[in-house]
């Protein structure tokens, strides 16, 4: 069960609502709440309880434990059940009265409404798409869940991480039959994507104790360095690892390794060039993913020609950069420049990468200290910045954010891929650490952790475009705060703006006009400063990834157009703390409910005294 994890709340006008109010004085300004509302969120909370109790890893996640020594079931069964849920829930909503619902739970209603049939829609198309890619899959997924996700404080955590271990050769096979039954019909992924699996999945079984010449393989030093650090007795520390080298030699290993025969089997079955539109030339898939990722109803043809204006409109803006530092030659040329001159780039070493990895987490801190500015609530759990684990660099993306622990016991952790440091120059650095970390993800997703009166479904649950969205207003966002001083690094800004206004192009000309991937690739390069890896990794992940890469630039649009929409209707009465206070405790909704909500305050705001 895939998840997004982040919290959705509150318009500002209705900010001081919480359970807790019912009982003030009808003269207080809170919104107070009703029996209806009172019926709702129990049946709120009933129902993310039973979505929840399909997933132990999401559960784990979550900081639940009752669960911990188990994985999710990938079956069609599973699947099933879930769907049911939602048509069951769906049915259950309509017993509730909207107009006996406060304006909060008004918004809930509508927002679990939008899911539930988001829920059922997906099931329809549940035998599309790829099961697993060089971006993601069980085979990446098991080892990166156990260390990003599995603490260990007490023995019974401990032991369980080795029965996860333990079942880890039937959540493979699972997962294997799944894809073994969409490549029966004809799904089966690109072939470029074949070795970097079958790559991912050895590293995973490289390593002691496979090999007792070897260090640790990235799972078993991640259980010794748990256990270090846990009030465990040392003879119970010994038992635990030593289960898990069983688990991991007679489970772990033949299981990887059946997965490894079955990709090396299917690589022989497909082709480079081919979007989503060979497996439904109905067209109908890829609308269905554009819906789920926008939460808009754009077709293909009104996103491409959104995004040829947006890449025209942002080559203009960097001319005027490239006249600013004097560079004299094409736009084409300066982006030659930029990606080959070794002034943007740290050294390929080890220094470089821990250069890079203290630069940035000075970027964090110097934002850090100026976000009073433009946010009246921040979060409370900490950043941190670290390299992408090695044994999935290779596979992985630029850069990524993992969310913190809701109870505090993990930070957030800002991602960036070292492998190779000519993919990760210098002049985007500002930009990337601000969408990844602050104000970008971790600030909004780390404060919706943060909001406990809220359904649960709400709190954990989201939408790309609002996410994305949200990452890449934040940002242009530090522009209007006097950062990105360095006209290079501007640029750079400018660079990762684009990159994604050309993915509206790119996407939807693989999927929906049935480009070639080398028509794709020549354009991305053509078009924009990323080195040609970049560009060929884009692409690769654009092809295995349908539609997921068109909702940043549409939620930042929206969220622009939003902001902009308040300053006109409020004048001097606009507050940009205000706006985001709107945004964050709106928190993760469809976009047309999140323009709903912006309109609400700019009434409630209008109507002020």
């Amino acid at each position: 069960m895939r998840r997004y994890f982040v919290l959705a709340w509150l318009p500002f006008f209705v900010l001081l609502f919480a359970c807790e109010n019912q009982n003030k004085s009808q003269n207080d300004d809170a919104v107070q709440i009703t029996e209806e509302d009172a019926r709702l969120a129990a049946f709120f909370e009933t129902s993310f309880a039973d979505e929840l109790s399909l997933s132990p890893e999401w559960q784990t996640e979550l900081g639940l434990y009752d669960n911990n020594d188990k994985w999710d079931e990938v079956t069609p069964e599973a699947e099933r059940i879930e769907y049911e849920l939602a048509v069951r829930d769906l049915k259950n909503l309509a017993d509730f009265n909207t107009e006996a619902l406060s304006p909060p739970y008004q918004v809930s209603y509508k927002i679990f409404e939008y899911r539930a049939n988001q829920r059922i829609k997906k099931y329809e198309w549940r035998d599309y798409g790829y099961a697993a890619t060089q971006f993601g899959g069980v085979h990446t997924g098991i080892p990166s869940f156990l260390i990003n996700n599995h603490t260990i404080g007490t023995l019974k955590n401990a032991q369980d991480y080795v029965a996860r271990l333990e079942g880890a050769g039937r959540r493979m096979d699972q997962s294997g039959e799944r894809m073994r039954f969409r490549a029966e019909k004809g799904f089966v992924p690109p072939a470029f994507v074949f070795p970097q699996m079958i790559e991912a999945a050895g590293n995973v079984i490289s390593g002691y104790p496979f090999d007792s010449e070897a260090p640790d393989t990235p799972i078993y030093a991640d259980l010794k360095s748990k256990l270090a650090e846990a009030e465990i007795g040392e003879q119970d520390k010994e038992e635990i690892l030593a289960a898990a080298r069983d688990a991991l030699t007679d489970i772990v290993k033949p299981a990887y390794q059946r997965f490894i025969g079955f990709m090396t089997e299917l690589s022989a079955t497909t082709s480079d060039n081919h979007g989503v539109w060979s497996l439904d030339e109905t067209g109908g898939y890829y609308q269905s993913l554009l819906e789920y990722y926008t939460t808009t109803d754009l077709n293909a043809d009104q996103i491409h020609d959104l995004g040829l204006r947006e890449v025209a409109r942002i080559h203009g803006e960097m001319e005027t950069i490239k006249t600013q530092v004097g560079f004299e030659g094409s736009l084409q040329e300066f982006f030659g420049f930029m990606r080959n001159d070794a002034q943007f780039y740290y050294p390929n070493t080890d220094e470089g990468r821990a250069a890079y990895l203290e630069e940035a987490a000075a970027i964090v801190e110097r934002m850090d200290a100026r976000l009073d500015d433009i946010f009246a609530v921040k979060p409370k759990a900490g950043l941190v910045v670290r390299r992408v684990e090695p044994f999935r660099e290779r596979a992985g993306g630029k850069a990524f954010y993992m969310r913190s622990a809701p109870d505090g016991s993990r930070p957030g952790v800002f991602y960036a891929n070292l492998m190779d440091m000519t993919q990760m120059p210098k002049y985007q650095m500002e930009a990337l650490v601000y969408h990844e970390g602050i104000p970008g993800h971790h600030m909004q997703i780390a404060i919706a952790n943060e909001l406990e009166d809220m359904p649960r479904f709400r709190r954990y649950t989201g939408y790309t475009a609002y996410i994305e969205g949200w990452g890449l207003y934040t940002e242009y966002l530090p522009k209007e705060m006097g950062f990105y001083q360095d006209p290079y690094s501007d640029f750079g800004r400018l660079a990762m703006e684009l990159w994604r206004a050309c993915r509206l192009v790119v996407d939807t000309g693989l999927h929906h006009k049935r480009w070639t991937k080398e028509e794709a690739t020549a354009y991305l390069f053509k078009n924009t400063p990323n080195p040609e890896d970049d560009v060929v990794k884009a692409i690769e992940r654009y092809l295995v990834f349908p539609g997921q890469a068109t909702a940043y630039k549409i939620g930042m649009l929206k969220i622009l157009e939003l902001r902009d929409q308040a300053q006109q209707n409020l004048g001097d009465a606009f507050d940009i703390r205000e706006f985001h206070d709107v945004i964050l405790r709106s928190g993760s909704v469809p976009l047309p409910l999140l323009e709903d909500l912006v309109n609400g305050y700019i009434a409630e705001r209008q109507q002020a005294p």
